[in-house]
């Protein structure tokens, strides 16, 4: 019997998305529930599963291709007989065959050989990340970008220079659907919300010292890393609960106060920044939340956030300092009317009791719709944060 492998249902604010990856060929086998292939739209990346285990029988679509809802990409052959008597052909044609090394061209996705011929790359020091080596659209589009290597944190050593045209050289990359909508929608914060940011600076010495005392010990006992981030969402649901305004939203003539505490997390990827949303963050603990923090930001460099995970939220947190950032002014994340930005923490002189002494100072950021927040309750909600920080055990005393 022959399944057809269709396109996901997408949300109904994505109407398609792009095929960027298949990790079967036709002729292999694929086990029930084995993803097929990779489809990208402006939100996130969906994998597609093979409905039951077979047989390829049949790919219907290019990588590269724009497909919709419900399109059949793939066929795949379930019946034993057919596995079977596709193995044998396959053992058949390869006795037949005479040995040969993979080509270049065979290492190459028709999408990734398309995109890196129009660029000029030299496809030989590529490395590929589909099975086998097997290079794909993303590693080109990676290649393209310069996008650093996780593993031993340096540039690719592979870059090459792009076509010289006359004495001005430049080189076109195609916008991927996630960086197309990350323009749009901060083009759209722009010319929508009234952005003001508000700025502070806040003694880290406290928390650092907190930190040390019991990170071992907290790590050996939850089995995650103990990092700063859980104490500014905690410092951040106190702050929104003193000031409802900053967790509310503008819905067309209405102001809407949400009661719950949903906040986003800003993640770097490849592919661009995406902004998991921590539910509830007023009910969990410092564990509890450092886990879904380290699982989404894993999940998000993989491309492997689910599109519930990376919609909605009421107030969002991004921490430029791990990029070396001092200072800077977050863009909000519609429809919400506020965003924190961490940064740096720098060791700096400070007046404590009459005294200069050296502490270890961020700066704090808070960009805010001043349709929604005035600038006193903004400065005050920034505040809020900056005495949590400064006193950790506010946040367990919750004052």
């Amino acid at each position: 019997m022959t399944i057809e492998i269709k396109v996901p249902e997408f949300p109904e604010s994505v109407t398609d998305g792009t095929l960027i990856n298949w990790h079967k060929k036709i002729g292999e086998n694929i086990a029930r529930d084995e993803v097929i292939a990779d489809i990208e739209t402006d939100k996130v990346v969906f994998e597609v599963p093979s409905l039951e285990a077979g047989v390829v029988k049949a790919i219907q679509v290019e990588e590269g291709a724009v497909v919709e809802s419900g399109q059949v990409i793939a066929l795949v052959d379930e019946s034993a007989a057919a596995v079977a008597s596709e193995k044998i052909d396959q053992a058949l044609q390869q006795a037949a065959e005479p040995a040969h090394a993979e080509t270049e061209d065979e290492r190459l996705s028709p999408a990734a050989k398309k995109m890196a011929v129009e660029n000029g790359l030299d496809t030989s020091r590529i490395a590929g990340s589909g099975k086998g080596g097997r290079i794909l659209k993303e590693d080109v589009i990676a290649q393209l970008q310069g996008v650093p290597e996780e593993k031993e944190g340096k540039r690719p050593l592979h870059v090459v220079q792009p076509e010289m045209v006359g004495e001005r050289p430049e080189k076109r990359v195609p916008m991927t659907r996630l960086r197309a909508r990350i323009a749009e929608r901060l083009v759209e914060a722009q010319q929508t919300a009234a952005i003001l940011t508000t700025f502070n600076e806040v003694n880290m010495q406290p928390v650092m010292d907190l930190r040390r005392r019991h990170r071992d010990d907290f790590e050996a006992r939850h089995g995650v890393r103990l990092g700063f981030m859980s104490f500014f969402v905690k410092a951040a649901v106190e702050a929104l609960k003193q000031f409802p305004e900053v967790n509310a939203s503008i819905e067309g003539e209405e102001v809407v106060y949400h009661g719950y505490f949903d906040i986003g997390i800003a993640v770097g990827t490849p592919r661009g920044l995406v902004v998991p949303i921590i539910r509830n963050a007023d009910h969990l603990s410092m564990a509890e939340l450092e886990q879904q923090i380290s699982d989404f930001g894993q999940r998000a460099q993989g491309g492997h956030l689910s599109l519930d995970e990376i919609t909605g939220g009421t107030f969002s947190i991004t921490n430029g300092g791990v990029f070396g950032s001092m200072l800077s002014t977050p863009i909000l994340n519609p429809p919400q009317s506020a965003i924190l930005g961490m940064h740096k923490i720098q060791q700096r002189p400070v007046v404590e009791e009459g005294e200069i002494v050296i502490r270890p100072i961020m700066y704090l950021a808070l960009s805010y719709d001043h349709r929604l927040v005035d600038g006193r309750e903004a400065v005050q909600f920034l505040v809020a944060i900056k005495e949590a920080i400064e006193d950790p055990t506010r946040l367990l005393l919750e004052i």
